[in-house]
Parts: structure tokens; C-alpha cells; sequence
């Protein structure tokens, strides 16, 4: 029996929800998952979903996080400044990935794009192999369309990716679709990691809109609309790190505290979603035939929303003026099956990946 160990980066849900659905396909393929490594603000905890779904020890280290500004989008000149000052604390941190590597004795360590995984990789030289995996590396592919504006931006993240990836064997580039293997980039285009839970999911339509926010600072934009729309249910889910269970605003506006399985189960049954063009809610939404309204707060959340249009999955916005939503709805066009079908062929490639690095 093969044993991994996951290097996960905690900013958002993305990366967390991609390492649960691996982690299940492993167990299912006889690897023992020894142990995750979770970096990310100490001031935000790792959610109560992914202790409870992953089935493995899990450890929290700090590592560089995006910093936000008043209006909840990202700040990259802040981000810079505020970690360069304390760039040194983070030797602690890869000394305890080093110490944790060490410990368990894994044969193959898989980095969900976490920089302080990249760096150990480089710095420690281990002699276990690295596989990389993200959205982020599809940015290396030469046919991945990018957004007109943002030169610098561009630049900028794809260091950012390089870092995560330092003497990686393979970087397995999340896709909404098939896309041609480059192998002299190192770059391998794989399915979407999709919780096997969505595969149980009887999908319908309801009259409620469903919202995912990954910093509270966004909730202001919702409730501005939702006070000029108030005949149009929304259900929220907010990153809010005392929010309530569940909190009723009013008679059509509900607020959630971040939940994994009760997130999928409204999904299953919501008229759309609206969310900050993260990855893999837009995959779920795909899957389960529901159109999106994507609001990008930085770059690399641009280039998915451009991709989410590409694909017809949806529509992207500035703000969230959920106005644009309904006035799209009439003429979405359902592309599930072709989807399904992507993510369906998705477990045996993943396999296949890391069989040939092991």
C-alpha cells in the first residue's frame, strides 16, 4: 500500500474540497493517506468539514495568505508588504513540514498549491516526488485564454505558481475541459476534483438563489441588492468566522456559516449560483446543471471567470448585482452531460498520473 501525504493550501474552500475528493479516490485504489498539512492564517481556522471528511491526521502551519481590502477583494501590494517583514517566520513552518515528512515516511507527497510546499521541495531537496495540482498550472498551457487586461497580474501569478512547484514531476492542471498534455512543460490536463458526494445528488429547481462569499466584506454588495430585490429568495454562505449555523435576515435572505455537505445539498436544488469565481464551485454548479454568476476579487479569479464564460457555464460581473444573473438566466444553455462526462472519464487519468511518478 502506497502512503501520501497532502500539502494543502487553506485560503478559501477550493483547495480543501479538492483534496477530500483525492483523498477518497486513493482510499478507494488502496493509498493510505498517512497525513495533511494545512497552510494558512493562524487567525483562520481550518473549517469543521474538512477535519470530518478527510479520515487522516490532519496539521495547520502558517503560510502566506492574500490580504483583502475594505471591499473584500485582493490587495496585492498589501499582501507583499505585510508578509515581507515576516518572511523568516515562515523557516518554522517548513521545519515542520520537514519534521512531519519525516514522521510519516510518505512515497509520494501531493501539493495543493501551497508556496510553503514549493519551497520545502526546493530548499530540502527530499528524495519522495512531488506532484502539483491546481487550476493555477492550466495558466502554463499555450492554449489557455487570458483575460485582455493584466499583464502584470499575469506575471504575477504564474511566479506565484512556479513557486508552489519547485522541482515538481508533474503539475496536474485542473480543466472545465479536455485540453492536450504538454509534457515538455511538465503540464498535464486532468478532470475536476468533484466530491463524490455530488455523484449522490438529485438535482431540481427551487425559487432561490444560492451565494458563496469567501470574506465577509462582500455580504455588504448582497444586501444592498437584496434590499432593492426583496421579492428574490438568497441563501448565503459566508466565511464569517463566528457566523451562526444559520442566521434569518429577513423573510428571503438567510445566511450559513461555511458547511461543505449542506453547501452541496442547496446547491442540488438552487435556481443559480452567484460566487467570487472560485474553481471548483463553479465545477459543482456545472455538474449539477446549475448556471453561475461569477464576481472575480483578483486575477487568477479573472482568468476562471473568462474560462467559466468560455465554457458557457455562466456569466461573470464586477459586483455582485445579481440584476445581470436574472437577466441571464432565460438564455442559459445547460452543458452538464458533456461535463459529467469529462469529470466521469477523470479517476482512472488521475490514477494513471500518479502510478507513473510512484
Amino acid at each position: 500500500m502506497k502512503k501520501v501525504l497532502f500539502l494543502v493550501q487553506g485560503e478559501g474552500r477550493g483547495h480543501l474540497t479538492q483534496a477530500i475528493s483525492l483523498s477518497q479516490t486513493l482510499r478507494d485504489a488502496d493509498y493510505q493517506l498517512v497525513a495533511v498539512l494545512v497552510g494558512g492564517a493562524a487567525e483562520r481556522p481550518i473549517p469543521a468539514f474538512f477535519h470530518e471528511q478527510i479520515q487522516a491526521p490532519v496539521e495547520a502551519f502558517p503560510s502566506p495568505n492574500l490580504v483583502f481590502n475594505s471591499d473584500g477583494k485582493v490587495d496585492f501590494k498589501k499582501t507583499v508588504t505585510h508578509h515581507l517583514p515576516r518572511i523568516f517566520r515562515f523557516g518554522k513552518s517548513l521545519e515542520q513540514i520537514n519534521e512531519a515528512i519525516k514522521r510519516y515516511q510518505p512515497d509520494l507527497i501531493l501539493n495543493f498549491y501551497e508556496i510553503l510546499g514549493g519551497f520545502y521541495n526546493g530548499l530540502y531537496r527530499p528524495a519522495i516526488p512531488m506532484v502539483c495540482i491546481g487550476h493555477q498550472y492550466l495558466f502554463f498551457h499555450s492554449e489557455f485564454q487570458f483575460p485582455s487586461k493584466g499583464r502584470m497580474d499575469r506575471f504575477l501569478v504564474n511566479f506565484n505558481s512556479r513557486l508552489t512547484a519547485l522541482r515538481a514531476k508533474r503539475l496536474l492542471a485542473l480543466s472545465f475541459d479536455s485540453l492536450e498534455n504538454q509534457p515538455n512543460k511538465l503540464v498535464y490536463v486532468v478532470s475536476p476534483l468533484l466530491r463524490h458526494d455530488i455523484h449522490s445528488l438529485t438535482a431540481s429547481q427551487k425559487e432561490y438563489i444560492l451565494v458563496y462569499l469567501n470574506h465577509p466584506a462582500l455580504y455588504t454588495q448582497i444586501l444592498e441588492w437584496h434590499q432593492q430585490h426583496p421579492e428574490v429568495v438568497l441563501h448565503c454562505f459566508w466565511s464569517k468566522p463566528d457566523a451562526l449555523p444559520e442566521e434569518k435576515i429577513d423573510e428571503t435572505l438567510t445566511l450559513h456559516r461555511l458547511d461543505g455537505a449542506k453547501f452541496l445539498e442547496m446547491m442540488s436544488g438552487c435556481k443559480a449560483l452567484v460566487t467570487t469565481a472560485g474553481f471548483e464551485s463553479v465545477c459543482e454548479a456545472m455538474y449539477l446543471d446549475k448556471p453561475v454568476m461569477v464576481v472575480p476579487i483578483h486575477y487568477e479569479q479573472a482568468c476562471n471567470a473568462a474560462d467559466a464564460e468560455r465554457v458557457g457555464a455562466g456569466v461573470a460581473a464586477e459586483r455582485f448585482d445579481l440584476s445581470i444573473l436574472m437577466n441571464y438566466l432565460p438564455q442559459h444553455e445547460p452543458i452538464g452531460e458533456n461535463f459529467r462526462r469529462w469529470c466521469r472519464e477523470g479517476e482512472k487519468q488521475w490514477l494513471g498520473h500518479l502510478e507513473c511518478v510512484v
